[in-house]
């Protein structure tokens, strides 16, 4: 393995200095400085202070989203995606037709890798279609897989893509549903307003920054790179509702990168996956940032 990639995997998004890589990277310690400084040089790490380094901003990885064999336990601060589902009917419509994109229906190895991954009360977020009569069993089996996971079910939202209408006309497709489970019992994000009042300073109870809203009523992009992509704008609330700036959030299955321009604006480190090498350049170009392959 690559002295770069061995940094990618042990390091992730968190700081660390040549001592670091030295003690935990296989190879010669001038190799290791030198492959270090080669890939500032590149824009796949950045130099944060003297002698530290870190990822820039986040990781693009060209691969297989299902597979997280790379990250350690308990290292993602929050994972938000939209598999590519493989739903007929769910398929078509609008501007989602994934005839010829590597579709697939979740396994439970699936949720049992997501848990692995996610710490602890952090939040898995999941883009899902609109029920109907070709996908309401799936739904209900990856509601199953993730409660044996364990996950807990937190909240289902529905995102209304504002001014669309979809090719067959039913309002039924101008929906997603965006369901959220926690691992566990959700962490504590919600300011709680009584014990700030009683006992002043902050206090906070288990669940999302903030009420949820009763639906996500945002426009899809005007400009679209990926035909499931997601608005920057939509992905910025949920990520402030769900994470914290200090958590890295993982994009299995990135298709246009718009997980990473969000967390960008919003002072969170990425890691996005994608396994279609045509969305991985677009990508590149959209972040501005060098594909890692695993």
């Amino acid at each position: 393995m690559s002295i770069i990639k061995q940094v990618v995997k042990t390091f992730h998004a968190d700081p660390f200095t040549l001592t670091d890589a030295y003690e935990k990277i296989e190879g010669p310690e001038p190799s290791i400085r030198g492959r270090i400084y080669e890939a500032v040089d590149r824009g796949i790490l950045k130099r944060i202070a003297r002698g530290v380094y870190q990822n820039k901003d986040g990781l693009l990885i060209s691969g297989d989203g299902r597979d997280l064999s790379f990250l350690t336990d308990e290292s993602m601060g929050g994972i938000i995606t939209d598999h590519p589902y493989d739903m007929q009917a769910s398929n078509k419509g609008g501007n989602r037709n994934f005839a010829t994109y590597g579709c697939f229906r979740y396994e439970q190895r699936d949720f049992d890798e997501k848990a692995r991954v996610l710490k602890k009360g952090h939040f898995l977020v999941e883009f899902l279609p609109e029920e109907n009569a070709d996908n309401y069993e799936y739904l209900y089996q990856i509601k199953q897989m993730a409660k044996n996971a364990g996950f807990e079910y937190y909240a289902s939202v529905p995102w209304e893509k504002k001014g669309f209408v979809s090719n067959c006309g039913r309002k039924s497709k101008n929906t997603e549903t965006v369901m959220i489970f926690s691992k566990g019992k959700a962490r504590s994000l919600r300011l709680d307003a009584k014990k700030v009042k009683a006992n002043g300073g902050l206090a906070y109870m288990s669940g999302a920054n903030g009420m949820l809203p009763t639906v996500f009523a945002v426009s899809k992009p005007k400009q679209m790179i990926h035909q499931a992509e997601k608005p920057v704008e939509l992905l910025e609330m949920i990520i402030k509702y769900v994470t914290m700036p200090e958590d890295v959030v993982l994009d299995q299955f990135s298709g246009s990168g718009s997980t990473g321009e969000a967390c960008m604006n919003t002072n969170r480190s990425f890691i996005l996956i994608e396994l279609l090498q045509e969305a991985v350049l677009k990508i590149q170009n959209r972040l501005k940032m060098e594909a890692i392959r695993l």
